[in-house]
């Protein structure tokens, strides 16, 4: 399905996002179609462009330790990594200067590195993605960059959305604190 079309037919998901939360209906927003494995940029509720995506291996899933990745409207609550560089690696949020050395085959590694930027995620429906036991930001849900670059497009990671350095660095550029991210099946 062309990215236009499969990005049209997601607008509704944004309209109610829009309805249940007017704060956050001006900013850019991101819808993540898990089945596709794909992420729609949308701004004005325009659609922008798309990147692939690698979500959770272990499926779809809100409970804190299932490693699955959450559904549901969330939001960037925090920008972490603006002047970090490509491929740079993070631990506990914290960018180390040291880089991964980027895999570009359908490889698993041994390790999950966070580079280049982070998006954490804070889910906005109480019971659904927020709250106890299920809290999406409590989770450490991010969208990030990857040393698995290979596996992208596919389900690989361990609950968080997993992105191309120079495209998670591109997307950290176009959403702020408070976009929406929708997460939908």
């Amino acid at each position: 399905m062309q990215a236009s079309k499969a990005a049209k037919q997601l607008l509704p998901l944004l309209d109610v996002a829009c309805n249940q939360y007017p704060l956050h209906a001006e900013l850019p927003a991101a819808i993540v179609k898990i089945s596709a494995q794909m992420l729609y940029l949308y701004s004005a509720r325009e659609y922008v462009c798309n990147y692939s995506v690698s979500t959770s291996r272990f499926g779809i899933g809100h409970d804190e330790g299932s490693y699955k990745t959450p559904t549901g409207i969330h939001c960037v609550q925090e920008k972490i990594g603006g002047d970090a560089e490509f491929s740079e690696i993070f631990k506990t949020r914290k960018p180390t200067r040291e880089h991964a050395n980027i895999e570009h085959n359908e490889i698993r590694t041994n390790g999950d590195c966070i580079t280049s930027r982070i998006l954490w995620l804070a889910g906005l429906e109480e019971g659904v993605n927020k709250g106890a036991g299920i809290d999406s930001y409590a989770r450490y849900i991010y969208i990030h960059g990857t040393h698995e670059e290979g596996l992208i497009g596919q389900p690989a990671s361990e609950g968080c959305i997993r992105m191309k350095n120079q495209d998670v660095i591109d997307l950290y550029d176009c959403l702020m604190i408070s976009s929406f991210v929708i997460v939908s099946a």
